[in-house]
Formats: structure tokens, C-alpha cells, sequence
């Protein structure tokens, strides 16, 4: 596993955002349900943050990262893993929050050079052990040199059960398991929507990630995937890609994915359309799209921006596994 260039500083990070601390009323209403699948607009006790990246010039290429504790009660002790989409290989540190507070790091100086996802896990102060602790939530921006920027909030997986895994104190890992019953379950088919054509000078960057594997050891690839490109006629087009990293990031154009007429005569200027990707292989993946227009500033009919891709049905045997220590602050 790749080591943070941060360890040295942790126990003193944690000691500075420990002093910030606020009381508040408890909210009213009624608590989100435990059980309401994956999406981006609750607080959970995991976090993925779909894309994050940092390039050898900050300014035009990084990612600015915030977590949040909603608990006006108690604090948070948060394990945070940089997963490098190329590698699968994965950073990590652990940001500690008191109660209500918000933090923000730059990717830049967590882990330059390299673009990835995120995953974040609430555990227990003392042993590490991942807990039921739905009270965080996040959210990225991300620029690319390439012009690219969104704001994505980030995906939160409440934990179901009051025990979530059977990690104890002295265990080394423990394991996440998105099956609905301890965690969450995660999507395996996802739409990407307000597919504009490439034709109007569009650059539409696609995200996927495939979220399972071992944060030690390395993530899973993201392997095959089959997907369809929908017309605004609702007409199907079938194409098939391989992925042998646990990332993809790439624009949509006539050579990628491959269609059969090519995207633009699918989608073409003035239209727009959808797709549906997933694997034949019962796997969790999560996503964005971003798009970038260089004529946003002049034309009424140009737009640039990003969301997350929607969840469209449900996977049932992911996990992931974990290394377990004692928080470092």
C-alpha cells in the first residue's frame, strides 16, 4: 500500500481541528432511513468522492476536497483512502472532526500527480474498527487542465447494521460488505444523461469506477463493460469496452466507445442523448460526466458542468477490505 506523505503531520492536524468546536439544536424532522440506497444527497458512514486529481501545475489541475460531520453530539474519526485509478493502489490518512465541524484539503498536497476516487470510512476512535456512523458527507470540485470542472457531492452508503463488520480491537482489517443488510448496496447499472453532441464542441469526460477489491493490496478493475447509447428517439446502440484499471476517465467521441453509426451520427449536432453502462460480472460501479465547452462564454445554447451518474438498478455482492489502526489523532 502506498504510504501518505502526511503521517508525520497527522497527530498535529488532529489536534488543530479538534479545538474547533459549536454546539446546535438537533435538527427536526425525521432521521434519513438507514436503508435508502446510495446517492449523493444524504450523510452516510462511507463516502466515495467519484473523481479527485492534482496535476504538475495546481492552479489548472487539482481537486478541493470537504468533509463534514453532522453530529452535534459526538466526534467523527475518519479514514480517508486516495485510490490511484490507474493502480488501484491507495494512500491514506485520517481526518478527525469534533462535532458539527467541516474540513477542506487540497488533493494537491495529499497525493500530487495523481487522479483517482475516493473512499471515506467513519471508524472508532480507539480500535479503528469501521462503525455505524451516518452523520458524514462531502463533496469535490475537481478542474482539469483540459478546461474540465465540476462540483460533485459525494456518494454516501449509510451503515445498516448497528455493527456494520466483525472487526474488533486488535483486528489488522476488516470488511465492508454492500449487501443491504450490514451496508448499503451499491448500483451495476448507472445512466449518464444530457449526453450533448460532440458536433457543437462538447467535450463530455466520462468517470467509472469500480468499487470493491482490497485497499491494501489494490482495488479490482473495472474489466468489461457493456453499455447502450440512446438518440433522443429513444433508437439503441450497443457498444462493449475493456477497462484494466479500477478507473476510467475519458472523453466521449467517435472512438470511444465504439458504436456502429459512430457517436456523432448517433447524437448529432443540435441533439442530445443517454447511455447505460454495467458489466456482465455482478460489480459495483459509481460515476460522473463532466462537460466542457469552450464557447459557454458566448453561446446561449453552451453549457459546462458535471453531476454524478444515476443509479439505475442494484449490485449484491461487493465489499471491500480495509487495513484497521487506531486513528492518528
Amino acid at each position: 500500500m502506498r504510504k501518505s506523505c502526511y503521517a508525520h503531520v497527522l497527530p498535529a492536524l488532529g489536534a488543530l481541528v479538534l479545538l474547533v468546536s459549536s454546539a446546535r439544536a438537533a435538527d427536526p424532522g425525521l432521521l434519513y432511513p438507514p436503508g435508502s440506497e446510495i446517492n449523493d444527497q444524504k450523510a452516510g458512514s462511507v463516502l466515495v468522492y467519484n473523481l479527485y486529481t492534482s496535476g504538475a501545475t495546481p492552479a489548472t489541475e487539482n481537486s478541493r476536497i470537504s468533509l463534514t460531520n453532522h453530529n452535534s453530539n459526538l466526534s467523527a474519526f475518519v479514514r480517508v483512502f486516495f485510490v490511484n485509478g490507474a493502480s488501484g493502489l491507495a494512500i491514506n490518512l485520517f481526518i478527525c472532526l469534533s462535532v458539527n465541524q467541516t474540513k477542506v484539503i487540497l488533493a494537491s498536497d495529499i497525493d500530487p500527480g495523481v487522479r483517482g476516487y475516493i473512499i471515506a470510512v467513519a471508524v472508532n476512535g480507539s480500535t479503528g474498527c469501521p462503525i455505524n456512523f451516518n452523520f458524514l458527507s462531502g463533496d469535490a470540485y475537481v478542474k482539469l487542465s483540459t478546461g474540465h470542472a465540476a462540483n460533485f457531492s459525494a456518494e454516501a452508503v449509510t451503515a445498516i447494521a448497528a455493527n456494520p463488520t466483525s472487526c474488533v480491537a486488535g483486528s489488522t482489517t476488516a470488511t465492508l460488505s454492500f449487501n443491504g443488510t450490514n451496508y448499503n448496496q451499491l448500483p451495476r447499472v448507472l445512466a449518464a444523461d444530457k449526453i450533448r453532441s460532440p458536433a457543437d464542441n462538447n467535450a463530455l469526460l466520462l468517470i467509472l469506477n469500480r468499487i470493491g477489491g482490497n485497499l491494501s493490496t489494490g482495488m479490482s478493475t473495472l474489466g468489461t463493460i457493456n453499455g447502450e447509447l440512446f438518440n433522443d428517439l429513444g433508437n439503441s446502440f450497443p457498444f462493449t469496452f475493456a477497462a484494466g484499471a479500477t478507473q476510467r476517465v475519458q472523453v466521449l467521441s467517435n472512438t470511444f466507445p465504439v458504436t456502429s453509426p459512430v457517436f456523432s451520427s448517433v447524437i448529432p449536432a443540435g441533439r442530445t442523448g443517454w447511455m447505460t453502462l454495467t458489466s456482465a460480472s455482478d460489480i459495483g460501479l459509481l460515476g460522473a460526466l463532466i462537460n466542457f465547452n469552450p464557447n459557454a462564454a458566448t453561446n446561449a445554447t453552451a453549457f459546462n458542468g458535471g453531476h454524478n451518474l444515476r443509479k439505475l438498478t442494484l449490485s449484491t455482492t461487493n465489499s471491500i477490505t480495509m487495513p484497521v489502526a487506531p486513528p492518528m489523532c
